[in-house]
């Protein structure tokens, strides 16, 4: 007798899924680079099920995925090759570096022609001016903005009033603002003007109005604030409001510029600290008037411990060392002019109470 004969399996196959590709970018930026839509509502395609790569439908936010070898449909139209573009825009006042505006006012990418998706590298304020970059390149503009890499910012800034050397000094060594301490790579004097002096500011960082500040701390209003480089990229003679094309040499630069700083991170673990010795000892953070040296966060004590952080005084007593003090640092008055979004908090300012409801009773 023959056996029986083992029934074949189905047919049907579940959908592939396209192969992993390491090292590869997201699928929803992929999308939102080359124009499709907001990352947000590529996210929303993926998950309607509209999008393919290699043929295969993808629905998992996060799929990596490689442009250059492998085919993306969107609603089985073929995803365009996007290709990198980078402008050099001088940024007029009163235009704004942001890409979505509620007020509908005019922006720096609507100075660039073309209709792909493009975005600033770093902002300028409304009221400043200058050289700033537009481009869809993430990784170029991730190295030129990222406070790691220290790539230097030149700006011409026109100041009400004549700064003293013992001013311009104390920006060298650093100015307290809200959320630290602001350092200026370089400064100096370019000329006087009948209001004030003109100066010269070289910053590797990136705070909000970072400059207006810092300058106002000291007693001197910014009139006129511009931009003039950015690494090895000058603005020139490009009139307010124009843009231009960066060639291949220039885009080059900017590349290397970050490349090197980059490395040079990577190697030393971190970026030099070249604050005085004053300015590291908090490690750049505020402190209050008698609150220990080091982290803005005070420590409870351990069991067994003082509030010095060391033995007990019975401990000490008993050794015979005198008992250890904590070292504490007093905040001088601010001189000079105090914006209004940046006036700090103060024991002699407190925040004021909270209304109570009127016909709600106090518990006791």
């Amino acid at each position: 007798m023959s056996p029986k004969p083992r029934p074949r399996a189905s047919s049907s196959k579940s959908p592939r899924s396209p192969a992993p590709v390491g090292g590869g970018q997201r699928l929803q930026k992929v999308l939102a680079a080359a124009g499709i839509a907001s990352r947000r509502e590529c996210e929303v395609l993926i998950a309607e099920g509209r999008v393919e790569v290699d043929r295969c439908t993808v629905t998992e936010l996060g799929t990596r995925v490689d442009p250059a070898r492998q085919e993306i449909r969107v609603d089985g139209t073929p995803l365009p090759r996007s290709q990198h573009v980078y402008y050099l825009v001088n940024k007029p006042p009163g235009v704004v570096s942001t890409n979505r505006d509620p007020e509908r006012r005019m922006r720096v990418i609507d100075l660039v022609p073309g209709e792909a998706r493009l975005f600033t590298i770093g902002r300028l304020d409304r009221s400043s001016e200058g050289l700033i970059i537009v481009t869809n390149d993430g990784e170029l503009a991730h190295l030129l903005t990222h406070p790691r890499y220290g790539i230097a910012k030149t700006y011409r800034a026109s100041v009400l009033g004549f700064p003293t050397p013992e001013t311009l000094e104390k920006l060298r060594a650093g100015v307290h603002l809200a959320e630290g301490v602001a350092h200026v790579a370089q400064l100096r004097g370019k000329g006087r003007h009948a209001r004030g002096a003109e100066l010269e500011i070289v910053l590797t960082e990136g705070r909000n109005r970072e400059i207006r500040r810092i300058l106002a701390r000291v007693g001197h209003k910014v009139l006129h604030l511009r931009r003039v480089a950015i690494g090895p990229l000058k603005l020139g003679n490009l009139a307010a409001g124009e843009a231009r094309r960066l060639t291949s040499a220039e885009v080059q630069q900017l590349r290397a510029c970050g490349r090197r700083a980059m490395k040079q991170g990577r190697a030393d673990g971190a970026l030099a600290d070249t604050r005085p010795a004053a300015a590291r000892q908090g490690g750049g953070r505020l402190r209050r008037a008698g609150q220990p040296a080091g982290r803005g966060v005070a420590r409870k004590p351990a069991a067994g411990r003082g509030a010095s952080g060391g033995r007990s005084r019975t401990a000490q007593a008993g050794s015979g060392a005198p008992p250890a003090v904590p070292r504490t640092e007093t905040r001088r008055p601010r001189a000079g002019v105090v914006l209004d979004y940046d006036r700090p908090r103060s024991a002699a300012t407190p925040r004021p109470a909270k209304k109570r409801a009127s016909g709600k009773r106090r518990r006791p």
